[in-house]
């Protein structure tokens, strides 16, 4: 891949996931129903929804500043596959309130951006999970 290739594919790739994950803060800071049934279903309404709306902020604004981008990349992974999980591994399914699994698909596409962005930026993963605290 070109220089030039892989430039625009890490800024559409970081532009994705700050994108869907931001539009999704209006539903979890407002209460939206759907949001609260979704945090109700898997046990966590409403700290789970604060919190993990507040953890998908930070990711989104890690995402978008050189020094932090993989430290964004890795927490919006993460934060993906654990809405993942709680698709796949509680009542709340992957198809929700009849939504076709709109949001499981979301969810599954954030964390193939990250996770495709995290392997593009290797060595700089290897150089923050290797610092010593």
């Amino acid at each position: 891949m070109s220089a030039n290739a892989r430039m625009w594919t890490d800024r559409v790739l970081r532009l994705v996931i700050a994108a869907i994950l931001l539009q999704t803060l209006f539903f979890k800071f407002t209460g939206a129903p759907e949001s609260k049934f979704i945090f109700e279903t898997v046990g966590g309404e409403p700290l789970l929804r604060y919190g993990t709306g507040i953890a998908e902020l930070i990711a989104s604004v890690l995402l978008l500043f050189g020094p932090s981008i993989v430290a964004g990349a890795l927490l919006a992974l993460l934060l993906m596959l654990g809405a993942i999980s709680g698709h796949l591994f509680t009542p709340l399914g992957i198809v929700v309130q009849g939504d076709g699994g709109l949001l499981f698909g979301m969810a599954v596409a954030v964390a193939f951006c990250a996770a495709l962005l995290l392997w593009m930026r290797q060595a700089e993963l290897v150089r923050l999970l290797g610092r010593r605290g």
